[in-house]
């Protein structure tokens, strides 16, 4: 009876070994699944946030509404102020018409969205250029040139003496952007002429921003009231 005892406590003892030691197996498991949950997780999360991701590239302001004593027209004068690659500030430039519904004729190439998602260094986002600035208006549309074609743009230009290099890198461009047979052998999605424009009015600050998947828009905010009235230097 003691032998069929204790060999019933050594069969109860091995049991429960094995059950704990299948918890253990089984929590190790679970715990590299819940892992690679959270890792494939946050790998989903970067490319949403790259898809959905945009940059600012052009800020404007109105700094004068008059009357044309000449048109008695409303003159609108807007400020433009351009960010180049990395963020900096260009020299700004001014433009006066005699309306405030004003576009912005931009050049934009969409890469494929896999270079999107993978934060592609060269193609992780949408290119661009501006290319005019206009008020529509049939025959008497007013526009101003800010980049010419196949000239580089100014945020863009390498310092230091021109290259064949630098040129056919944006002759490239020019052509990707308006010729379509040209675009899909650099895995460009889409390449096409935007003209985002808004009613341009004082007292905002308009920005400029391109969408990593998509193209360019217009955001408006109230200018903060701190800065009203004032001449910044």
């Amino acid at each position: 009876m003691k032998r069929r005892a204790k060999s019933h406590i050594n069969l109860k003892r091995l049991l429960v070994v094995f059950l704990i030691g299948c918890l253990g197996i089984g929590g190790y498991a679970g715990y590299h699944l819940y892992e690679r949950f959270i890792h494939e997780k946050e790998i989903l999360k970067q490319m949403v946030q790259r898809l959905q991701a945009d940059t600012r590239i052009a800020e404007v302001i109105v700094t004068d509404v008059a009357i044309d004593p000449d048109t008695q027209k409303q003159m609108t004068t807007i400020k433009f102020l351009e960010f180049d690659g990395l963020g900096g500030p260009l020299t700004s430039r001014k433009f006066i018409f005699s309306d405030n519904i004003i576009q912005f004729q931009s050049l934009v190439a969409r890469f494929d969205d896999r270079f999107t998602l993978s934060g592609n260094p060269l193609k992780g986002k949408s290119a661009y250029l501006f290319w005019k600035v206009f008020v529509l208006d049939g025959p008497n549309t007013e526009e101003y040139v800010i980049t010419p074609v196949n000239q580089i743009p100014e945020g863009y230009k390498i310092e230091g003496p021109r290259n064949e290099l630098e040129d056919k890198i944006w002759q490239n461009f020019w052509d990707y952007a308006l010729d379509k047979k040209k675009s899909g052998s650099e895995g460009i999605k889409n390449t096409q002429i935007e003209a985002p424009g808004t009613k341009f009015i004082p007292g905002f600050l308009y920005t400029l921003k391109i969408e990593h998947d998509g193209g360019i828009r217009i955001d408006a905010t109230p200018i903060p009231a701190i800065l009203k009235g004032e001449t910044l230097l």
